[in-house]
């Protein structure tokens, strides 16, 4: 919600404002601020969803260490009780398995 607000409601903004309010909201509705369950969350935050959670397992946090990406694929597509297929719109979801090596791919071009 803070990104939201310091995003503002300036039109050239409205897609970042979508992401800033929806990239938290998950497929079986389990998500965040809304609440919001499958076609209701915009398809810009279902796209962004996967590819914030891809990143967040990737990168090293405090309270853990960064995952590779075979792991972090594996967890996306299959699950680890925190991170479940469900959260994900179906069609986003092979999506990215289409193209997952193309994420790793990317990820190590912009961590040099």
């Amino acid at each position: 919600m803070l990104g939201a607000r310091i995003i503002g409601n300036h039109l050239r903004l409205t897609s970042g404002l979508t992401v800033a309010l929806t990239h938290h909201e998950k497929w079986d509705g389990s998500g965040y601020p809304a609440g919001l369950k499958g076609e209701k969350i915009p398809l810009v935050g279902r796209i962004i969803s996967i590819a914030d959670q891809y990143d967040a397992l990737r990168a090293k946090r405090v309270y853990k260490n960064a995952f590779d990406h075979y792991t972090s694929y594996r967890i996306l597509c299959g699950g680890d009780g925190r991170t479940e297929p469900s959260h994900f719109d179906p069609a986003v979801l092979r999506a990215f398995t289409d193209i997952g090596g193309q994420f790793e791919e990317i990820y190590a071009k912009l961590a040099e």
